[in-house]
């Protein structure tokens, strides 16, 4: 069959694919897949990370929701047997028939970036499934990502993901490496799942009490959850009640997610 090319870029898909040779071995290098892994790649475009992948002898599984793309796909690596494709929106796919947590995904995406936070953090509420993620994103979301207490990107993004993985900034990528280029910087992030048992109930009090804190982010703490926690509480777990959201670790919102679910 002779080898179809890929249909015309859609904008509400958000598609920008990687061209820069160098940056695609980079992001290869980063991911280091070999014969046993399992990939799984979030829009692979016209394939040009997806080549790498599959050469290497890893199980990849990529998740395309572009119809003519994945024809292209599957049209391209027919013959081979260690491809599949699922065309379908990654916002509704179905982490569980990936199969058991105990066999865990690498996972490799161009993140389309009108989706990144909300399918970032549907990907942390899988973490388990997977070892690393390596991600390209706007570079604004990487640095919100990373961000610790006090930086100006540290907000509600940042607090979800390190709860629940080490997050760890790794290349730099310049708008001309894409066709066509983006109008904002792009930077590869990865992130690594911690390990350990995360309880569902108190997850959703940890997430419910970051989102009011940083919700009312120009308030005092004292302010923002006055509806759940008083001030005394607060300061019974060693949290100062006119400190602001921006200033608290991890920990910290641990602690109150814990006062938090220990009176619901």
């Amino acid at each position: 069959m002779a080898e179809q090319k890929p249909g015309p870029l859609r904008k509400r898909f958000g598609q920008h694919f990687l061209a820069d040779e160098a940056v695609v071995d980079a992001i290869i290098a980063l991911v280091a897949p070999a014969r046993g892994d399992r990939v799984l790649e979030i829009g692979p475009g016209n394939g040009v990370l997806t080549s790498q992948l599959v050469a290497s002898g890893a199980a990849v599984t990529a998740i395309e929701i572009d119809r003519d793309l994945a024809e292209w796909l599957r049209a391209h690596f027919a013959a081979d047997a260690n491809f599949a494709l699922h065309n379908c929106d990654v916002l509704k796919f179905d982490f569980d028939t990936l199969g058991e947590v105990e066999k865990r995904w690498k996972v490799i995406g161009n993140l389309p970036y009108n989706i990144s936070t909300p399918l970032l953090m549907r990907l942390l509420d899988h973490a388990a499934r997977f070892s690393e993620l390596t991600l390209m994103v706007q570079a604004e979301v990487a640095e919100r990502l990373a961000a610790g207490p006090g930086s100006a990107a540290y907000g509600r993004l940042g607090v979800m993901a390190q709860r629940r993985a080490r997050v760890e900034m790794r290349l730099a990528v310049a708008p001309e490496s894409f066709t066509p280029p983006p109008r904002v910087d792009s930077a590869v992030v990865q992130i690594y799942p911690l390990e350990g048992r995360f309880d569902p109930e108190f997850e959703r009090t940890f997430a419910d009490v970051v989102r009011l804190a940083f919700g009312a982010r120009r308030k005092t703490l004292a302010n923002a959850l006055r509806r759940r926690l008083s001030a005394a509480d607060l300061v019974a777990i060693g949290i100062d009640p006119g400190a602001r959201a921006e200033v608290l670790s991890v920990a910290d919102f641990v602690r109150l997610a814990g006062a938090l679910h220990a009176g619901d």
